[in-house]
C-alpha cells in the first residue's frame, strides 16, 4: 500500500492534484491511498505529533503558516525514506529543493507533463527499496536489516560495521563479503574501506559523499569518477 498525501492551500487545486494521482495510479495498478490536506500546519502536526506515515507528499511550495520548504525540513527525522514531490510556479525554488533532498520538482505550468513521471518514479524507488534484508546469523544471534535502511558499512578492525537509521549493527565479514552478500547494484565502494547505499546519497561534493542524514563521507581519489558513473548509471536505468 503505498499512502500519499497531498497539500494544497487552494482546495480545487489539491482536489485536483488528488484526481491526477488516481487516474496516474489506477492505470498503473498500484495499490495505494490519498489524503487530502489545505492547511500545511495539519499535515505537519499529523506527521509530527500524531504519527502518520505516508510514502510520498506532494507539495506546494508557496502556503500560508509553513510553507513546502519548511514542511520538507521539519518532517525529514520523522519521515526519513519520504519522497516529496514539490510543485511551484517559481522556478527558483529548484536549487533549494535539490538541497532538501527533494525527490523532485514540478513546475506548475508543466503539470500534465511531468506529474505522472514524478509519480510514477517515485512509486517504482520505494517498490525498489521494499523487501530486501541483510541477515547476521550467529550462534546467539539473528538480525535481519533492510536494504533500504543501510546507510554505510564500514571496515572495523575484523568487523564490519552496517551503518544505518537505528544505530550500528557490527559483523565479523570482510567488506568483499559482504558485498558479495547483499549483491545489490546501489551498494558501491567509496573507497577501499567504505560502501554506500546510493540510494541515501545526496550529492557528491568534492571529495566527499554527503547523505540525506547529513553524513559526510570521503571519496578516495581513485573511486571519485567511478563512484559519479556508478550514480548516473544507476538512477538512468531506474527513473
Amino acid at each position: 500500500m503505498i499512502r500519499i498525501a497531498v497539500c494544497d492551500d487552494e482546495e480545487n487545486t489539491a482536489r485536483l492534484h488528488q484526481d491526477k494521482i488516481r487516474e496516474i495510479l489506477s492505470e498503473n495498478r498500484t495499490v495505494y491511498e490519498t489524503a487530502l490536506y489545505t492547511r500545511s500546519d495539519n499535515l505537519l502536526s499529523d506527521i509530527t505529533e500524531d504519527g502518520f506515515f505516508y510514502d510520498i507528499l506532494l507539495l506546494d511550495i508557496e502556503m500560508p503558516g509553513t510553507d513546502g520548504m519548511e514542511m520538507a525540513e521539519k518532517i525529514r527525522p520523522y519521515l526519513p525514506d519520504v519522497k516529496i514531490i514539490f510543485i511551484t510556479s517559481h522556478i527558483e525554488y529548484a536549487i533549494d529543493a535539490y538541497e532538501l533532498s527533494v525527490f523532485r520538482y514540478v513546475p506548475k505550468n508543466d503539470l500534465d507533463r511531468r506529474l505522472p513521471a514524478a509519480i510514477l518514479d517515485a512509486v517504482k524507488l520505494l517498490e525498489l527499496e521494499a523487501d530486501r534484508v541483510y541477515t547476521i546469523r550467529t550462534n546467539s544471534r539473528l538480525e535481519r536489516i533492510p536494504y533500504k535502511s543501510i546507510y554505510y558499512i564500514e571496515r572495523d578492525g575484523k568487523n564490519a560495521a552496517i551503518v544505518t537509521a537505528a544505530g550500528v549493527s557490527k559483523v565479523r565479514r570482510t567488506l568483499a563479503q559482504i558485498h558479495e552478500e547483499l549483491d545489490a547494484e546501489e551498494f558501491i565502494y567509496i573507497d577501499r574501506g567504505c560502501i554506500v547505499n546510493l540510494i541515501h546519497i545526496a550529492q557528491v561534493k568534492g571529495n566527499t559523499a554527503v547523505l540525506k542524514d547529513g553524513s559526510v563521507l570521503p571519496v578516495s581519489r581513485s573511486h571519485l569518477q567511478s563512484v559519479k558513473e556508478e550514480i548516473n548509471r544507476y538512477w538512468g536505468s531506474h527513473i
